[in-house]
């Protein structure tokens, strides 16, 4: 099975954020791809995957970063495929500074860029790519829509069910 998309997190300790984004794309039956590269501990690294990402079939990267957040920035750089950046929070300046360093590339180096340990919906925005160019993912993504206003509408059902002295509903 070929990856269509890679998951890639400077260091191991973002994959309690990265995951959400495998989780996802495993739900929607995309093949991809997990490592860890560091755009300032393996330079050379990140440069060669990036060069080689679409000649191996890839479609679509997502990068996570924390701190200085070089790592989606870097492969952008080096790759004509769609970047999408995941800012993951670090402890000293709580994500912000990973957000900046992303949403602030120079022109014709974009990095989409979702929120502060968004990984989820960089997995939605990866597949909203893909579905493009595939029907039959279109269809399963359209029902996956679908299923968020039906767990609201429930939610909402459920919270007129719980009881307080002075609520009206």
């Amino acid at each position: 099975m070929q990856p269509l998309v890679s998951i890639i997190m400077g260091s191991t300790s973002d994959l309690p954020v990265m995951e959400k984004a495998a989780k996802f794309l495993d739900e929607m039956e995309i093949p991809f791809e997990v490592n860890a590269l560091s755009a300032h501990r393996t330079p050379d690294a990140v440069e060669t995957f990036a060069k080689q990402a679409k000649e191996r079939g890839l479609k679509v990267i997502i990068a996570g970063a924390g701190m200085a957040a070089a790592l989606p920035g870097v492969i952008a750089a080096n790759t004509t495929l769609p970047v999408i950046g995941v800012p993951v929070k670090s402890s000293t300046l709580d994500g912000v500074d990973a957000v900046l360093s992303m949403l602030q590339m120079p022109p014709g180096i974009p990095v989409a860029t979702v929120a502060i340990n968004g990984a989820l919906n960089a997995a939605i925005l990866a597949v909203q790519m893909l579905a493009l160019s595939d029907a039959e993912l279109a269809q399963k993504f359209a029902a996956y829509k679908a299923g968020l206003s039906q767990k609201i509408e429930k939610a909402n059902k459920e919270l007129k069910e719980v009881k307080f002295k002075f609520k009206c509903n």
